[in-house]
């Protein structure tokens, strides 16, 4: 249940080229506290509650758990989220041995295009795409949850 994953930002939009699948998203947050994070997301046709932990010091580690929920659910509990909706959508794009899900929001994040990769373990090597930008793992204003509530276009 630990989540090891890598976050940059992208320079162009020519990743679009390489996407094999999009889905949009649209996640509203019970609990933004960094100690236990509770995200509701709606991912398409379906819906997830996931509790995520408090990250190591390089920022890419830290404890998941996820469940998959009906969409109704889902629904009703975005009704309770705190203030901040995030509205996006998820490209995935095979490179090499991993999968890139890039991010274009929406709404208040307008213009914010993140890159993540997950990883087996903390120095596991990983090709990196032209479109790839500076690396901001560990850079909590990119969280999702701090996004909610600080839109990029504020920053």
């Amino acid at each position: 249940m630990i989540e090891i994953e890598r976050k940059f930002l992208v320079t162009s939009q020519t990743f679009k080229n390489e996407a094999q699948k999009s889905t949009r998203i649209i996640q509203g947050f019970l609990n933004t506290d960094p100690v236990r994070t509770v995200r509701i997301r709606i991912r398409g046709e379906y819906a997830f509650i996931t509790v995520k932990g408090i990250g190591n010091t390089s920022g890419t580690s830290r404890f998941e758990w996820e469940k998959e929920i009906d969409v109704s659910e889902a629904e009703q509990l975005m009704l309770l989220c705190e203030k901040g909706i995030i509205e996006k959508i998820r490209y995935e794009i095979p490179l090499g041995n991993h999968i890139y899900e890039v991010d274009e929001f929406f709404g208040e994040n307008k213009d914010l295009i993140i890159a993540e990769i997950e990883l087996d373990n903390e120095n596991e090597t990983f090709l990196k795409p032209d479109w790839l930008g500076k690396e901001v793992t560990g850079d909590r204003r990119y969280y999702n949850s701090q996004l909610s509530k600080k839109p990029y276009k504020t920053w």
